[in-house]
């Protein structure tokens, strides 16, 4: 198929194959596929709005037995003179700074902590779910695998007791690449790429609200990427038909390495990593190709705030989260290893730089308030929050 009949098609909201997919990339440089995804994004969200979160993310724990060899956050050892497990005090006093910025949602993950028992989990979600008005998204495909090991239960049982305790969505980190190839690679101690898929199916089932995501960076074909998102988009169909929402929001970033990480320390390293019109790029591309997947976020932390307003006019229609803290990308050198929050202001500041309305949404994407509703300062806040924790 020709570029011009390969443009038409995707204007028409055709869904493109593997061999058309690849050919977009090919075919059509940025600002080409850029125009494209745009169409495929105002025919799928036609307001000029665009969302942000106001949420914290807590690392409860940083002990890992995956040792991925692009993770500087983890520490192996729970004896490790670094190695944490946040107290019930120092959770709280998080999320009360979150309420008191006007947060709806807490983002709850960490690593595979093999002496944390299976109530920790549980215990710690009901705990949260009745001391605080917040929405729980919490863990990963690749946690809830490790709650099976130490509980002996299934994914579906783990997840189903989770949900009863208070847990309101499963986030999609872990996923990196949903290719094995390039998993034994770089992860080869996590789940697999169909293992992934099977926890957020169960938990898509169970009426959950999850996300997709995706890391380029890791020396990956445009094979692999294609294979990632066809599988995403087959997963989605297949919850959509069941009537279940799947996936609210696909998410990307670029891989970030330092010299702390053992991928930034390989004599390959040079190979590594995305620019930012590559990671432009691969937010349109897959903007046409997860044509199933009604939201896009344009992230901010990997590739910055500037970036994050160009990919707004590549296909997304939502900006992120102010995040409050960030400890895992930061030490494997990302930005925010220097600015760990973006403020409401500044996320509204950006949105309108952009050209589009922010809007204030909850982890479904309700809509809390408008900008315009509540007369927010189109002003940054210089200093953001007062005290990050």
């Amino acid at each position: 198929m020709g570029k011009a009949e390969l443009a038409a098609k995707v204007r028409k909201g055709s869904r493109v194959s593997r061999a058309e997919a690849l050919d977009l990339w090919n075919l059509f440089d940025f600002t080409e596929l850029a125009s494209l995804a745009q169409e495929v994004r105002f025919r799928q969200n036609p307001e000029r709005e665009v969302t942000y979160l106001i949420d914290r993310n807590i690392n409860y724990t940083n002990v890992c037995n995956s040792d991925c060899s692009f993770c500087a956050f983890y520490r192996h050892s729970p004896k490790d003179p670094e190695a944490y497990v946040l107290s019930r005090d120092t959770i709280a006093s998080k999320v009360r700074e979150a309420l008191e910025l006007g947060a709806s949602r807490i983002l709850l993950q960490g690593g595979h902590n093999d002496d944390l028992p299976y109530s920790f989990y549980t215990n710690l979600i009901q705990w949260l779910s009745s001391e605080f008005p917040l929405q729980l998204n919490a863990f990963s495909p690749s946690e809830i695998h490790q709650m099976t090991l130490v509980s002996q239960k299934s994914s579906l049982e783990v997840l189903t007791d989770l949900k009863a305790a208070g847990l309101y969505g499963l986030p999609g980190g872990g996923a990196e690449i949903l290719d094995d190839e390039v998993r034994k690679r770089i992860s080869p101690k996590k789940i697999p790429a169909g293992r992934w898929l099977e926890v957020m199916g169960e938990a898509q089932s169970l009426g959950l609200v999850t996300t997709a995501t995706m890391v380029i960076g890791f020396g990956e074909t445009l094979e692999h990427r294609i294979a990632h998102l066809e599988r995403l988009r087959d997963l989605q169909d297949r919850s959509l038909a069941a009537g279940k929402p799947g996936f609210n929001l696909f998410i990307s970033w670029t891989h970030q390495f330092n010299e702390r990480t053992s991928l930034g320390r390989s004599r390959h390293a040079a190979k590594y990593g995305a620019g930012a019109v590559e990671y432009l790029k691969n937010v349109a591309w897959s903007r046409i190709v997860l044509d199933n997947i009604k939201h896009h976020q344009s992230s901010w932390p990997t590739c910055g705030a500037h970036v994050a307003e160009i990919g707004l006019h590549a296909g997304c229609d939502d900006i992120g989260s102010t995040m409050m803290e960030e400890n895992v990308v930061s030490q494997a050198g990302a930005p925010t290893a220097s600015k760990w929050f973006m403020s409401p202001e500044e996320l509204e500041l950006h949105i309108r730089q952009a050209g589009f309305e922010p809007v204030l949404r909850d982890s479904n994407f309700n809509v809390v308030l408008r900008a315009n509703d509540h007369g927010r300062s189109e002003e940054a806040r210089p200093d953001g929050i007062a005290s990050n924790g």
